[in-house]
């Protein structure tokens, strides 16, 4: 049985946002909800009247209606959304132009700079008008290779009130992983930074740009931000200009924000691209409107007094995430550097700092905390702190006890779920319920996600693979260049038809609750019973020895062996006590099946760029298979370890 770690309190419910929403469909729909399980039990079978009070709800902008919610909720994908409305994204995230804070940006070393929503408003205004004088049409693509600062958000708001579609990677992205991901959709306007900070070191991204272009011609013009320097020497560059020159010299300009349909391309994102080139998964900007909305607003809670802050790069979904937190009106806190600069609590002085209320980060992080002795709560003042989110990949239960032991016992926990895939949530947080050790507090509104078995039989209390089986608005409207459907359709439904498979193992709890037990890809076999890496990697943390580890399994003898890869601690060697301990911890915490047969250390661990462990990429090395796209990693070279280990070759 989970622990139980938090609690809401009566009056906390009902000051809720999800609490304002439940009383609004109990008047509209004639119901009588009082609690969230029957409220999500009519959400999924009632998909076009809960879509339908939302954007009522929400108060979505639009200068045309629309005609009908949703055309077939048996269809899936193409299933058209809100057919005859026209609106805009940007003008949905800029609805508030006041003096209230929109921006703080904190760059490392660097004090916090401001910027409220009727600065943002005109900053927007004015580039939107450049972009405009340059030719850009909707449909055009307009891409960022920037820090997570506020000219990112700027630029992502001016092209998409145009009706352009946004993409971007982070800076330390390397020129081919680059070039994979733009390379695909024929950008015509870059915008770059001219460096970015890591570590207390300014970094040059110009000439990584410059041999961007060479491999990318449908760039028409490259506009450099300044950050690391005032103004860069930019001659090198082709069609380069610097962004001060760029945008409009006149203030006070109003946006004409163009009117398009629900379905029009926002933004174009991408999978890791390990096994070969990344897939570009257009988003439409009704669909991640309402649904990014309707995680901010009912699942986070979020309000017009919050501040909210997540660490992310712009080449996370995550980023794209937090834009949208401007379309309630909250403060976002933006972050460029290294968490632990200049010191492991930097992120938590700021979040005192800018008294913080929503803070998100990963469950790496967390667990980079734990592993460094860091104890926020002792340190730093987080009075106004009410919740605190983690994703990337599964929060231990020992992460979730850390939180509340050492950053604050009286506060939301969300422990989030999702994917690039839909720039959004399974399974997420819920201000009306309590949290569990190791749990996702519910599934989200209007997703009919649960765990199926082989056969297809819905699993309750039992591991097995997450899918979807009802449309949501925000899956990706196609893939680029995939004009038969054929990629999209391999990617989510070639397993089970009509219904989407998103690719992670979970058990879904009698309760209504969600645990994430790690990549059903990346699933263990041994002896033909299916267990999820995420188990083992949860033992592992617990060990001050290992600094990090590996797991996958290996093809052996018309069987499965699971084979531990460990990086150890400074100073800490592979004894065979220290391989007992770690055989006997997962015995005993996990099962006899997650037991490893090899235990091998090896000097990293690979990630992608996006700070996901790599299990199949390491899996294919150790089988003698070909990794097709290393760039998608961010330390390709922990791979070449892995290419050729004897013990791998012994029983």
């Amino acid at each position: 049985m989970a622990k139980l770690l938090w609690q809401p309190t009566e009056e906390q419910i009902k000051q809720s946002n999800m609490y304002r929403f439940m009383t609004f469909i109990n008047k509209t729909y004639d119901q009588d909800f009082t609690t969230y399980a029957p409220l999500y039990e009519w959400s999924i079978e009632n998909i076009s009247d809960f879509w339908a009070a939302f954007w009522k709800f929400a108060d979505i902008i639009h200068s045309q209606p629309y005609e009908e919610v949703i055309d077939d909720t048996a269809k899936m994908p193409g299933a058209e959304w809100f057919a005859g409305a026209r609106l805009n994204f940007a003008e949905n995230l800029l609805r508030f132009r006041d003096d209230r804070v929109a921006l703080i940006f904190k760059g490392e070393d660097q004090p916090s700079v401001r910027m409220t929503y009727a600065q943002l408003y005109d900053e927007v205004a004015r580039l939107a008008r450049s972009l405009k004088e340059l030719g850009i049409e909707p449909g055009d693509r307009v891409v960022g290779f920037m820090p997570n600062m506020p000219e990112s958000i700027i630029a992502m708001l001016a092209a998409t009130s145009m009706g352009a579609a946004w993409s971007s990677c982070s800076p330390d992205f390397g020129i081919k992983g680059v070039l994979d991901r733009f390379g695909q959709i024929k950008p015509r306007v870059l915008f770059t930074a001219n460096g970015y900070s890591f570590k207390g070191k300014k970094l040059d991204s110009l000439e990584r740009i410059a041999n961007i272009l060479k491999e990318l011609p449908s760039i028409e013009k490259v506009v450099v931000v300044p950050y690391t320097e005032p103004k860069a020497d930019i001659s090198a560059i082709a069609n380069a200009v610097h962004y001060q020159d760029f945008r409009s010299s006149e203030s006070g300009l109003e946006i004409e924000f163009e009117q398009l349909p629900f379905g029009h391309p926002l933004y174009i994102m991408y999978s890791s691209g390990t096994t070969g080139l990344p897939k570009c998964m257009v988003q439409s900007a009704g669909g991640i409107l309402v649904h990014q909305l309707k995680e901010h607003i009912l699942h986070t809670d979020l309000k017009r007094e919050d501040t909210l802050f997540y660490f992310t790069t712009c080449g996370w979904m995550m980023w794209n995430w937090l834009t949208c937190g401007l379309g309630v009106g909250a403060t976002l806190v933006l972050f460029d550097g290294n968490p632990f600069h200049p010191n492991p609590g930097a992120l938590w002085e700021m979040a005192q700092d800018e008294k913080i209320t929503v803070f998100g980060t990963s469950a790496g992080y967390i667990a980079a905390l734990m592993n460094a002795g860091v104890k926020p709560a002792k340190t730093y003042d987080l009075t106004p702190l009410r919740a605190v989110l983690s994703t990337g990949s599964p929060l231990s239960i020992e992460g979730f006890d850390f939180i509340y032991q050492e950053i604050k016992n009286d506060l939301q926990l969300a422990s989030i779920s999702g994917g690039t895939d839909l720039n959004g949530c399974f399974a997420l947080g819920n201000p009306m319920l309590p949290v569990y050790a190791g749990e996702l507090q519910c599934r989200g509104l209007a997703m009919d996600v649960r765990a199926f078995d082989e056969l297809g039989n819905d699993l309750i209390d039992e591991q097995g693979e997450l899918v979807c089986c009802k449309p949501f608005p925000s899956m990706p409207i196609y893939f680029w260049e995939d004009p038969d459907g054929r990629k999209y359709h391999n990617a989510y439904f070639d397993v089970f038809p009509n219904i989407w498979r998103h690719g992670d193992f979970v058990t879904v709890t009698r309760r209504g609750g969600v645990v994430m037990l790690g990549r059903s890809d990346a699933t263990l076999n041994p002896g033909g019973v299916r267990i999820g890496t995420a188990e083992i990697y949860r033992q592992l943390e617990q060990m001050p020895e290992i600094a990090d580890s590996v797991v996958v399994g290996q093809d052996w003898k018309n069987d499965v062996r699971v084979i531990l890869f460990v990086k150890l601690g400074e100073g800490v060697e592979l004894t065979d006590d220290l391989k007992n301990n770690i055989r006997q911890t997962i015995r005993v915490n996990a099962s006899p099946r997650h037991v490893p047969a090899k235990i091998i250390s090896v000097p990293d661990v690979p990630y992608t760029l996006n700070m996901k462990k790599v299990e199949l990429a390491v899996k294919k090395v150790i089988q003698g298979q070909k990794v097709l796209n290393k760039d998608a990693l961010s330390n390709p070279q922990a791979l070449d370890y892995y290419a050729d280990i004897k013990e791998l070759k012994q029983d």
